[in-house]
């Protein structure tokens, strides 16, 4: 594994922090991840090292290669302190734009001269977060994919400010992480949130109507069209609230087509959030699903 000698850091250590933070630690770069919660961080190191001992196990990994990631990767509570010298930043705070703005005015001033500020935002304005710093030339969207460890996809979202420079620094980080890199001017939604979020709406509709089984829906999408992963299943695992979020935000940009299934608001309600929660569309026990255990219109 070749050592590169970028700093980069990754700000917010909730799961999609975490995978990027393991992507560049694992491709050879001196990765920090920051996060102002000791405990989600010490979470964070710990969902990394199993997933790179998870890798030597099946043989993917080399156990020198595993222990030389860890290596690289440290954990801060200060963003500032933690910025210093970084040529990367990208941000994975919640979908917010005061505190995603908010981290960027922090960082942005003690970051290296030319740093790239990346954003891995689904649905918000790349456009509007870069407002929050003098130079929104350098603020461009990374959107990855949950779990990144398994995606290969990263979104490079242009805002109306983002330089041909910035896309370019970008897509060689990518490729170093050995990701594949698609560019998309700003919109909402992007492509594939957007095209998500219409199809996961779509299955919640079906099954609050009694079209069909949560289980059926899922398979259908399966193996009627190679998903890995039912739109019910995903949903589960991305978080019913995140999905009502970016459902809402679409609706209020794109129009009626967008409308969230009046389901997913009443899950939303009643804690039912998916994986994180262990009771979404299905249940979990102990991180598993529960077989037979998904939503039925007769229990609406």
């Amino acid at each position: 594994m070749a050592e590169h000698t970028d700093k980069v850091v990754v700000v917010g250590a909730g799961l999609m922090g975490t995978g990027i933070a393991h992507a560049f630690a694992s491709s050879g770069f001196a990765t920090v991840l920051v996060d102002s919660n000791p405990a989600a961080m010490e979470r964070a190191r710990l969902a990394i090292a199993k997933i790179l001992d998870d890798g030597v196990k099946l043989g993917k990994v080399e156990a020198g290669a595993a222990e030389a990631a860890k290596g690289r990767l440290s954990v801060h509570g200060d963003l500032a302190q933690a910025a210093q010298g970084a040529q990367l930043l990208i941000e994975t705070v919640s979908e917010k734009l005061d505190v995603k703005k908010a981290v960027l005015a922090i960082a942005a001033p003690v970051l290296a001269d030319g740093a790239v500020i990346a954003t891995n935002t689904s649905a918000l304005s790349v456009t509007e977060i870069a407002t929050g710093i003098p130079s929104p030339e350098r603020v461009v969207g990374m959107h990855f994919f949950n779990p990144v460890h398994k995606m290969k996809l990263v979104e490079l979202v242009r805002g109306l400010a983002t330089s041909d420079e910035t896309v370019a620094r970008s897509r060689a980080w990518s490729d170093a992480i050995g990701k594949t890199s698609i560019v998309v001017n700003e919109s909402p939604g992007l492509t594939t949130s957007r095209m998500s979020a219409l199809l996961g709406n779509e299955a919640m509709w079906m099954l609050q109507e009694g079209t069909a089984t949560a289980e059926d829906i899922d398979t259908a999408l399966r193996l009627g069209f190679n998903h890995p992963m039912g739109p019910l299943e995903l949903g589960d695992l991305t978080g019913w609230d995140t999905r009502l979020s970016v459902l809402r935000y679409l609706h209020s940009t794109l129009g009626d087509k967008f409308r969230p299934c009046p389901l997913i608001i009443k899950m939303v309600a009643a804690g039912r959030l998916g994986r994180k929660t262990g009771h979404g569309v299905y249940k979990y026990e102990g991180g598993q699903r529960v077989p037979a255990s998904g939503l039925r219109a007769s229990a609406l």
